[in-house]
C-alpha cells in the first residue's frame, strides 16, 4: 500500500524536556490509523507536528511527497484537521461557517458545499445557527470544514470527546466510510480503546513519547498468547509455582484459581507442572482478554524491555 504521510525519527524537544522521542511511523491510503496511547503521552503534540502548529526538533514529515520542513505550504495543502474541538462562529449558520471558510482555498464551488454537508448528514440542519448544533453536529460540521478542499490526509485528535453513544457512532461510521470511498489517509488520536478497535485498521502505540509499537487492528487485539483459567484445589500454591514457573508472565488469582496467558502449546506443560507438585486440576477454560488487558501486556512487555 502507498504511505501518504511519513513520520521520520521524529524528536521534538521543549526547554530540555524531550516530549516526542524518535518517532517514526507511515500511514496508507484508504486506512484508518488510529494512534493510541494514555493522556500525556504525545499524542496531541504529534499531531501538532504533523500539521504544522509546532515545529519539529529533528527528523522530519512527508505529506503525500512534501517535506512539513522544506515545503510547508504544499505539504498542508493535503491535510484536513481537527486539532481538540473544532471551533466555529455559533452565531453563524452551519453553512454561512463553510462559507467563511471555503474562501481560505481556491476552487471550492457551492456545488462542493453542498456535497460535503450531505456526505457528513447535515443536511437538514445546515441553515440552522450553530449554536443550536448539538455536539455531535458541530463535530460533524467541523468534519464538513475539513473535506471541503479534498485533502489526502484527515487527522482528528480525540474526535468522540463528550458525545453521546449515537453521535459516537455516526463520527466512526463518517471517518470508515471517507477511508473507504474517498481512499483518503484517516489518523485518529484516542486513548478509549473500545473505540479504537470499531475504527481503525492499524493503531500505533505511543508512551511516554515513544512509540512502543504498530499492529494490525485485529493483531493487537487477539494477540499470539490467549488467557487461560485453572480451577485447583491449592490456589496460593499453584500462584506460586506458576510465577516461578512463567517469570514474565502477568499471573493473577481468581475466585477459583490462577489465569495467566498462554499460547496453545503450553496449556499441556502448564498441567503437568501443576500435575507433577500434586495440585489437583478440575478444570481449564480459555478468558477472553479486554483490550485494556492487551494494552498493558504490549506496553509493559516493551518498558521491560527497554529497561532490561
Amino acid at each position: 500500500m502507498k504511505s501518504i504521510v511519513e513520520i521520520q525519527n521524529v524528536t521534538k524537544v521543549i526547554k530540555g524536556r524531550t516530549i516526542i522521542d524518535s518517532l517514526s511511523f507511515n500511514v496508507n491510503k484508504g486506512e484508518v490509523f488510529g494512534f493510541l496511547g494514555p493522556n500525556g503521552a504525545g499524542k496531541t503534540t504529534t499531531i501538532r507536528m504533523i500539521v504544522g502548529l509546532i515545529g519539529i526538533t529533528s527528523g522530519d514529515i512527508i505529506i503525500q511527497g512534501s517535506s512539513i520542513k522544506t515545503d510547508f505550504e504544499k505539504a498542508v495543502s493535503h491535510i484536513g484537521a481537527i486539532v481538540e474541538n473544532p471551533e466555529m462562529y455559533k452565531f453563524l449558520s452551519g453553512y454561512q461557517n463553510l462559507v467563511h471558510y471555503s474562501r481560505m482555498s481556491k476552487g471550492i464551488s457551492k456545488m462542493k458545499i453542498d456535497e460535503t454537508v450531505e456526505l457528513v448528514g447535515l443536511t437538514d440542519r445546515i441553515h440552522d445557527k450553530v449554536k443550536t448544533y448539538s455536539l455531535g453536529m458541530r463535530q460533524r460540521l467541523g468534519l464538513a470544514q475539513c473535506l471541503l478542499h479534498d485533502p489526502k490526509v484527515l487527522i482528528l485528535d480525540e474526535p468522540t470527546n463528550g458525545l453521546d453513544p449515537a453521535g459516537i457512532r455516526e463520527i466512526r461510521d463518517h471517518l470508515r466510510k471517507l477511508a473507504r470511498e474517498k481512499d483518503m489517509a484517516v489518523i485518529v488520536s484516542s486513548h478509549l480503546l473500545s473505540e479504537m478497535e470499531m475504527m481503525c485498521d492499524r493503531i500505533g502505540i505511543i508512551q511516554n513519547g515513544k512509540l512502543i509499537d504498530v499492529q494490525l487492528m485485529n493483531d493487537f487485539v487477539q494477540g499470539k498468547e490467549k488467557m487461560y483459567e485453572f480451577e485447583v484445589d491449592n490456589k496460593d500454591k499453584a500462584l506460586k509455582l506458576l510465577k516461578a514457573t512463567y517469570p514474565s508472565n502477568r499471573i493473577e488469582q481468581t475466585e477459583i484459581g490462577v489465569s495467566l496467558p498462554l499460547i496453545k502449546e503450553e496449556v499441556p506443560e502448564t498441567v503437568q507442572v501443576l500435575v507433577h507438585n500434586e495440585i489437583q486440576i478440575y478444570g481449564i477454560k480459555e478468558v477472553t482478554k479486554t483490550l485494556e488487558d492487551r494494552f498493558l501486556e504490549v506496553t509493559s512487555n516493551k518498558e521491560e524491555t527497554v529497561h532490561a
